[in-house]
């Protein structure tokens, strides 16, 4: 009887559980899941709009709506222009607040007046408030000329959303002021109060609070002591704040402004992002306790150049309706994910509706999955394995509420680039002793060419490599350097009937050499500095690019070094050292940059070196030829070795080495060039995301260089 019993009242509240279930399913708080960056792009006509981009990681950001603007600041703004904008989730979840400045600069210069307040409960559709400061209180800020930059944040204590922003009067500094926003986000409960100014009386600008731990950190542009991103802390949001010394907390040496710190989901980590306007850049870091940062560049990328914005986190419905929005049929956001592919350089071509990946060597192409992932909001199929083998297969592309257009997606072999990864200023090797090819590049990536390690890899056919290891780590293995290791060389020796092998390197601008028996090591550094200084009458360039050469006539050995000049010397028998008294300048003309490399053919010497900065797309190797390793140059009239290649999409062809095969007339030029297809979109980024690559060198009947034609295939396995 009681088991009936039970059981009956089960079936009588079975619904009312079920219910309760599902409602309570139903307020479940969505997850963050990716973010969203909103930003501007110039300051020349037009250029001063709200842009999108979004991202699932918060280091890769892709534009929405092509990179055209998604709200009209001639809509919003009594400028024509908008910049600077700022969004905050609201405390309830699912409102959005967004302040912004109203200039424009082409016809306003610096000089504005205004602000605007905007709020959307899906980030699409904005509400907005221009508010006029002189206008507004004509008393208290009636001579203001410059309203910039507003932020908000919520005030737990009050209850209240706080607006704060600089402003200028006359000849002034800059002054951070704070005004509490009204209910409805359209106004401020009364005029603004000063909320922070820089202790030194300078100018203080773009400020961003972020609460953690129960402490305000404020960061905020400074012109003090070094103009750049400065930090003060207090325990209270809108007083007490003491600037935390007169250092910049930013990692650049050239102005910056616009700092926005976002908290990455999931994670205890913080990125603090700031635009580096006097080049035309944006510099990420990251940090744990909001005092210490760590460039993080390397791991970056966009294919857009924001200007001062903000970034937020949002949830994967919200990352839809964004997408679904503006997300774009001809630049979809997509990755291909497949182990076999060289990731850096699948190559996205929305204008032309393909997709281009290039599979490692040995990948069978009849059954092989692309492994495609798509941002919410995209789909892409076919899905799973399929047969590349015989062409192009057609997959088709949609997005939610846009419709669907179909993608023209090719595999094949690309051999170029040979090395997985960024590596630069590679210098080429065939040992005698081990019958194997080996390449020691600069280990890049790195912000700043700040790399402190150096690899060998390995090959026995120019095609396939094996990363061997570490030869050279600057913190552990040398003692006289800790940094920029850049720019190695090599050469094998028989002495006294033994192999040796002499690897000379570049590191904190100097010039190094380490010794070894054997091509992969282990290498023991010198003790000391090889080259630390200039020539004599030499002031200017830096002590970097070593060379080495060895004469096949006369078996002499060769060092040649130099950026900005070309200095060249006998090596004593022992290789450690320099005849002296056989240093010779030899810069060649004008062009000469770095990267200096020598190499013999037919009783020609051929000096090769690299012409333009490795930061530009018109990096590029030249030439000339002489009688002697260190005797005069004769320049071509015609003398280009490599140079970029627009309609492949490559960049920044330079600082090569020259392989030939063993007696044979089969020649190879090993260079690096910018990330594809990324790096021409990287700005000056790309000077430090460089791959290396081989092509075929050839000669005419006269000894001249064939310019050599850089391709993606790359060569053929010897």
């Amino acid at each position: 009887m009681r088991i009936n019993f039970i059981s009956r009242l089960f079936k009588l509240l079975l619904p009312s559980f079920l219910l309760l279930s599902i409602l309570t399913s139903c307020g479940k708080k969505e997850e963050f899941s990716g973010y969203l960056f909103a930003y501007f792009v110039g300051n020349g006509p037009g250029q001063e709009q709200i842009h999108y981009a979004v991202s699932e990681d918060g280091y890769n950001f892709r534009a929405l709506n092509n990179n055209h603007p998604v709200i009209d600041s001639k809509k919003i703004s009594s400028s024509g222009g908008v910049r600077d904008p700022h969004i905050l989730r609201g405390e309830d979840g699912r409102t959005f607040y967004m302040v912004i400045t109203d200039l424009y600069v082409p016809d306003m210069g610096w000089n504005n007046k205004a602000m605007i307040l905007m709020k959307s409960t899906d980030l699409i559709n904005w509400e907005s408030t221009v508010l006029n400061i002189p206008e507004l209180y004509p008393e208290e800020f009636g001579q203001v000329n410059r309203v910039w930059a507003p932020q908000t944040i919520y005030d737990k204590e009050k209850g209240k959303y706080m607006v704060y922003f600089s402003m200028k009067t006359n000849g002034d500094p800059d002054i951070i002021y704070y005004a509490y926003a009204n209910s409805d986000f359209t106004g401020f409960e009364a005029a603004p109060k000063q909320l922070f100014f820089s202790p030194t009386n300078n100018a203080c600008i773009d400020g961003d609070i972020v609460e953690k731990d129960g402490k305000f950190h404020f960061f905020f542009k400074s012109e003090d002591g070094k103009p750049g991103i400065k930090l003060a802390i207090s325990d209270k949001l809108t007083e007490g704040y003491v600037q935390q010394g007169s250092q910049r907390v930013d990692k650049e040496t050239h102005n910056v402004e616009g700092s926005c710190v976002f908290k990455l989901n999931n994670t205890e980590e913080w990125i603090l992002m700031y635009d580096v306007y006097m080049r035309g850049t944006y510099q990420f870091a990251k940090t744990s306790d909001l005092i210490n940062f760590e460039i993080i560049d390397h791991e970056i990328s966009m294919n857009f150049h924001p200007r001062h914005g903000t970034v937020i986190s949002i949830t994967k419905s919200e990352m839809e309706r964004l997408v679904s929005k503006w997300g774009s049929l001809t630049d979809p956001i997509l990755e291909a994910t497949s182990p076999q592919l060289k990731l850096n350089n699948v190559y996205v071509q929305g204008d032309q509706k393909s997709i281009h990946l290039p599979v490692l060597n040995g990948v069978d192409l009849s059954n092989f999955d692309p492994q495609f992932k798509c941002f919410p909001g995209f789909s892409i199929s076919p899905s799973g394995a399929q047969d590349f083998s015989n062409g192009a297969v057609t997959y088709t592309l949609s997005i939610s509420d846009q419709g669907s257009t179909q993608y023209t997606v090719s595999a094949n072999p690309d051999h170029n680039p040979v090395l997985t990864g960024y590596y630069a200023d590679p210098e080429i090797l065939y040992a005698e002793k081990t019958g194997k090819y080996y390449i020691y590049p600069t280990s890049d990536g790195f912000w700043g060419w700040s790399g402190d390690f150096f690899k060998v890899f390995s090959s026995d056919n120019l095609v396939d490599w094996k990363e061997e290891n570490v030869i050279i780590d600057l913190k552990k293995d040398v003692t006289w350097a800790d940094r920029n290791a850049w720019a190695p060389c090599i050469v094998e020796k028989k002495i006294n009937g033994q192999y040796k092998y002499f690897y000379y390197f570049t590191a904190a601008q100097k010039i190094g050499v380490a010794v070894a028996d054997n091509p992969t090591g282990p290498f023991v550094d010198s003790g000391a500095p090889f080259i630390s200084k200039h020539p004599n009458g030499i002031n200017n360039g830096q002590v970097i690019d070593p060379d080495v050469f060895t004469d096949p006539v006369t078996n002499k050995s060769y060092f040649y070094w130099g950026n900005g000049y070309l200095a060249g010397a006998e090596l004593n028998d022992d290789m450690l050292s320099i005849k002296e008294n056989t240093l010779t300048i030899m810069t060649p003309d004008r062009t000469f940059r770095e990267g200096a490399y020598v190499s013999y053919r037919n009783g020609t010497y051929y000096f090769m070196w690299s012409e333009d900065d490795t930061r530009s797309p018109n990096y590029r190797v030249r030439y000339a030829t002489s009688k002697s390793p260190l005797g005069k140059l004769t320049i071509p009239e015609d003398n280009i070795v490599i140079e970029k290649n627009p309609e492949l999409g490559i960049y920044g062809t330079g600082h090569n080495s020259v392989l030939q095969i063993p007696d044979t007339d089969n020649w190879f030029l090993v260079y690096h060039r910018f990330t594809r297809p990324k790096g021409i979109n990287m700005g000056r980024s790309a000077g430090f995301h460089r791959e290396t690559c081989i092509d075929q060198l050839s000669f005419d009947e006269d000894g001249k260089i064939i310019p050599v034609k850089p391709t993606v295939e790359g060569i053929q396995p010897i």
